[in-house]
């Protein structure tokens, strides 16, 4: 893959979710790894960071924003749910990138988006799980910077397979409390 990049994380307090961007960040083979303001704990870390990454990788604790540095280009890249940020899809990255995600229950500063060369989101109804959305970004620049052939395609139907077990399925389907309310009410009507 070309460039390098940096993954971590800004005021984090669950140590198992930072454990876990942080082994995801391993096996992508991320350069560095970082906090900024945050209480990781590698112990407990260690519990979901199996791979014991900051055994194997560099780790910088910055105490807070203006500590944050970063290695020359190195663009920082905000992973949050704002209105300006630009569709991970859409995305170009940058050849050397930081990205940062902020806590769980809240946003990243505005001292770390005002360090921010770029921010992205991903486009989901609602947040995700931190060491899910790190992993994601991390595919997403694999599949852009890496050297993969185009994805064959295929001719091969798949609706149709579908169908061919669509009956044996439905009987296995889990229904809502509201699917089950409506199917009660379709059947006091019919018994009308």
């Amino acid at each position: 893959m070309k460039g390098f990049f940096g993954i971590g994380v800004e005021s984090v307090s669950k140590s198992m979710n930072v454990g876990s961007l942080f082994r995801s960040g391993h096996a992508f083979g991320a350069s560095f790894i970082f906090t900024v303001n945050a209480n990781y704990n590698t112990r407990k870390g260690g519990k979901s960071d199996t791979s014991v990454s900051t055994e194997h990788i560099p780790f910088y604790k910055f105490p807070d924003a203006s500590s944050l540095v970063l290695p020359k280009l190195c663009k920082l890249v905000g992973v949050e749910l704002i209105d300006d940020a630009v569709e991970l899809p859409s995305f170009r990255h940058p050849l050397q990138a930081a990205y940062i995600l902020g806590p769980e229950r809240g946003n990243l500063s505005n001292a770390i988006l005002e360090k921010c060369s770029h921010t992205v989101k991903i486009p989901t109804k609602f947040c995700i799980n931190l060491g899910l959305a790190g992993a994601i970004i991390m595919y997403d620049r694999m599949l852009a910077l890496g050297k993969f052939p185009n994805r064959p395609t295929t001719s091969r139907k798949t609706s149709s397979a579908f169908g061919l077990y669509e009956k044996q399925m439905k009987s296995f389907e889990v229904k809502t409390p509201l699917a089950e309310l409506n199917e009660l009410k379709e059947l006091t009507l019919q018994d009308d």
